[in-house]
């Protein structure tokens, strides 16, 4: 699952929260509008609704998107969906709604994967695990990813066969250390059995390759700047995940791009 640092192929351009720099982010016209552009994958965000529904949403409540505020936990799907989360984005996407993981995966092409934030706890794993059971996808085509390590060792011990990715910010303390340091974080990723590491842009060079040299998978979020993801994917990165997949499929890989705008 790891990468040969040594090589540089174009990384996986992942769409995140779909095409959102044009589409209202978390919906099926963003995620649509990821697979028009060339996108290897989308990214979404799962919360639970109160009857047990998992739902494709950022944030813990629906202010941002919908101009009301309900908590997505404390709400039935039903109450959701009379929701619009399109409308902020322009007349073009009025009426559109929160789409379930059910109808998220049953538009992720046969050749494409799909990156399941679980932006709760362990709570969601049973109905999540049960609306991908149902799907027509392969467990080579999804790849979960949390930031709570507790939620990936519970996958990695019920669903061993899909890959969990650990989700790590990095930063410098008051003394100029990285935090985490490369020990913590692999003492995080041997107690949850993590496959390996999304990270943010920050990530130091030397953990990279530490994460890389010990076959542990490593991506990349939020990238929509070329030059970064250049420098990225010189040092090995699996896939970047952007806000504009088309854009920065051109600038890694043009030749890829103009087939993709060939065949669309």
């Amino acid at each position: 699952m790891g990468n040969n640092h040594t090589a540089t192929p174009p990384p996986l351009i992942i769409a995140h929260r779909g095409a959102s720099h044009a589409a209202p982010e978390n919906t099926l016209p963003a995620f649509e509008l990821a697979w028009r552009e060339g996108a290897d994958g989308i990214e979404g965000d799962f919360h639970l609704t109160a009857d047990g529904q998992v739902v494709c949403i950022h944030d813990a409540d629906t202010a941002r998107v919908a101009g009301e505020k309900l908590i997505v936990c404390e709400q039935s799907l039903t109450s959701l969906r009379r929701l619009d989360v399109g409308a902020w984005r322009g007349a073009a996407y009025r009426g559109t709604t929160i789409p379930t993981l059910a109808e998220v995966l049953a538009i992720v092409p046969a050749n494409k994967v799909i990156e399941i934030e679980i932006k709760c706890g362990e709570e969601i794993i049973p109905p999540l695990l049960a609306d991908i059971n149902r799907a027509a996808i392969r467990p080579q085509q999804i790849i979960f990813i949390s930031f709570d390590a507790r939620v990936i060792a519970a996958l990695k011990v019920q669903v061993p066969q899909y890959r969990a990715l650990y989700l790590s910010k990095f930063q410098s303390d008051t003394k100029g250390n990285c935090v985490p340091s490369l020990t913590t974080l692999q003492q995080t990723l041997s107690t949850c059995n993590a496959d390996g590491v999304g990270s943010c842009p920050h990530i130091p060079r030397a953990i990279a390759d530490a994460l890389l040299a010990q076959n542990y998978c490593w991506t990349t979020w939020t990238i929509d700047d070329s030059n970064i993801a250049r420098r990225l994917q010189q040092w090995g990165v699996y896939s970047i995940t952007t806000n504009t997949p088309a854009a920065l499929r051109q600038a890694l890989n043009p030749t890829l791009s103009a087939a993709v705008t060939a065949d669309n």
